[in-house]
């Protein structure tokens, strides 16, 4: 481990050729333990943290990125030793349960879809293939119900603005992470009912309502200003939304370290 100052790092988005061009979480981890300028999964790191990590590191942005630091090596290193520590399965199944029973039902009520998000909440935890197939199916009608309320039009409407403000909760850290642990921890029954399960509880459809919520909020906005103020307007409207999911991202990343247990 070589000496360098935590407090003087600055995470950055995606990767870099050299340390002064800047370090991703996992680019200053292996600076710190191994002085090596590389995001690849460290030794004795957990191919799941490893994903999760790098996941959530690019897609919070720079300010709230910067709260990652605190799984850098500091005098301490919480993530050495989580490689091969048997928690892999379980890390799966709770950053699938975090995506139906966290992220889809903050889409989902901001879409005024309170019955269908509050069905998601109240499942039971997403704990083995037998909880994931019935996700699947609550999330099934959630999609149905999202679908109903987002029509062609917002559909047409999010584009890469809506993907912007709305997928910056981390999406893709927590999918990525539940897939790359399911593959190497569950069977292919269990695999396969937890990948549908995530894609009907927290799919497009979830993403659509949410928006058509928010352009709602932002009409009157978009009919007196340009398009740019209008989806101005509209990230606003769903700017809540994202900041809590972004604690709660931050958050599991933590229980994710310790397979849950305080």
């Amino acid at each position: 481990m070589i000496s360098l100052d935590v407090a003087t790092i600055t995470l950055a988005k995606g990767q870099h050729e050299t340390c002064e061009d800047g370090m991703c979480l996992f680019e200053a981890y292996n600076q710190i333990t191994r002085r090596e300028q590389t995001d690849a999964c460290p030794p004795g790191v957990s191919p799941v943290l490893h994903i999760y990590g790098m996941r959530l590191n690019d897609v919070l942005p720079d300010d709230r990125r910067q709260e990652l630091k605190r799984y850098l090596p500091n005098g301490t290193d919480v993530l050495a030793g989580t490689a091969g520590d048997g928690l892999d399965g379980v890390r799966a199944w709770m950053a699938l349960d975090w995506l139906i029973r966290v992220y889809a039902p903050a889409w989902l009520d901001l879409a005024g879809l309170a019955g269908e998000a509050s069905a998601l909440r109240n499942l039971a935890p997403v704990t083995d293939s037998a909880t994931a197939e019935a996700a699947r199916l609550a999330g099934a009608a959630a999609r149905a119900a999202a679908w109903d309320a987002a029509g062609d039009a917002a559909g047409a409407a999010a584009g890469d603005a809506a993907r912007a403000a709305a997928w910056a909760a981390a999406w893709a850290a927590a999918r990525d992470a539940a897939w790359a642990a399911a593959w190497a921890a569950a069977g292919a029954a269990a695999r396969d009912a937890a990948w549908d399960a995530a894609g009907a509880a927290a799919g497009d459809a979830a993403r659509d309502a949410a928006w058509a919520a928010a352009r709602d909020a932002a009409r009157d906005a978009a009919r007196a200003a340009a398009r740019d103020a209008a989806w101005a307007a509209a990230g606003a409207a769903l700017a809540p939304t994202v900041a809590r999911l972004q604690d709660s991202a931050i958050a599991l990343y933590a229980d994710l370290i310790t397979g849950g247990v305080s």
